[in-house]
């Protein structure tokens, strides 16, 4: 799930990895240094969002899909809902 970074407020202890995406931007994974679970990504190039992953939430039917991202290179099993956009 995306969200403007200026609305979200992040407590603890965080470690973040960083490596260069396909398209080269620099991105960032953060996770927990107690027990390796990741939180969030976020890429250089969009620093206004920040992407917080859906199992990691209180309330994770907080928000619902909007778009498939990445279907270019999803694996040919893969499903993705008709009715949602898909960008490449």
């Amino acid at each position: 799930m995306f969200f403007a970074s200026d609305n979200l407020r992040i407590e603890g202890a965080l470690t973040d990895y960083t490596s260069h995406a396909d398209s080269g931007t620099l991105m960032h994974r953060t996770f927990c240094p107690t027990c390796g679970t990741p939180m969030f990504t976020q890429a250089d190039t969009r620093k206004h969002y920040i992407g917080v992953r859906a199992g990691t939430l209180d309330e994770p039917d907080l928000g619902k899909p909007e778009i498939t991202i990445w279907t270019s290179s999803a694996p040919s099993w893969a499903c993705f809902d008709p009715d949602l956009p898909r960008e490449s």
